[in-house]
C-alpha cells in the first residue's frame, strides 16, 4: 500500500496522466489523527464522487500549528500509511503548509471535498477549483465521531483506573 503514498511532484504527474485518460480526480485533506469510523465513512463517500481519491495529510508540524502542541498523536508517516491501506483511497500525500491551497492549485482536482463541519464558503481552495470549472462538495458530518472526542474518551477511561 505504500506505493499509494506519493511526493507532491510524482503525484502531480500521476494525476495528469489519469486526467488525460478521462479519470475524475477527487481531493480531500485533513489531519486524520487516530483514524476512526467517521473518517472511513467520509472517505468512502468522497470516493463515490469520482474515479480517484487523493487524500492530503497535514504534516506533524502543520497539525501542531492547527491543533496545539499535544497533537498529533500518530506521526505523519503512520497516518499516511493507515490511509493508504483503505480501499477507497488511491493516493496519499503529506503537506507541510497550514492549509492545502498551494497543493490544490498544483493538482487541479475535478472535485474538492470537505466534511460538514465546513461551510462551502470557508473551504480553502474553493475559489481555485470553481475557477477552473471544478466542483466543491460538502459531505455531511458523521455525528459522534471525531479524534478530539476519541482522545477525551480514552483519557477519561484511563484516568478512572489511576
Amino acid at each position: 500500500m505504500r506505493e499509494k503514498i506519493k511526493e507532491r511532484e510524482s503525484l502531480r504527474i500521476a494525476l495528469e496522466r489519469s486526467k488525460r485518460e478521462g479519470r475524475r480526480v477527487v481531493f480531500t485533506n485533513g489531519c486524520f489523527d487516530l483514524l476512526h469510523v467517521g473518517h472511513l465513512r467520509y472517505l468512502e463517500e468522497a470516493k463515490t464522487l469520482g474515479d480517484l481519491l487523493v487524500v492530503a495529510v497535514n504534516s506533524d508540524r502543520s497539525v501542531r500549528e492547527l491543533k496545539g502542541p499535544l497533537r498529533p498523536i500518530v506521526p505523519e508517516e503512520e497516518r499516511a500509511e493507515m490511509l493508504s491501506g483503505l480501499g477507497c483511497v488511491d493516493y496519499v500525500t503529506i503537506f507541510d503548509e497550514k492549509d492545502p491551497l498551494n497543493l490544490i492549485t498544483e493538482l487541479r482536482p475535478h472535485v474538492l471535498v470537505k466534511g460538514g463541519d465546513w461551510t462551502k464558503e470557508k473551504i480553502v481552495g474553493r475559489e481555485v477549483v470553481e475557477g477552473f470549472g471544478g466542483e466543491v462538495v460538502v459531505i455531511p458530518f458523521v455525528q459522534g465521531f471525531s479524534t478530539s472526542h476519541l482522545i477525551q474518551r480514552i483519557v477519561k477511561r484511563y484516568e478512572k483506573k489511576s
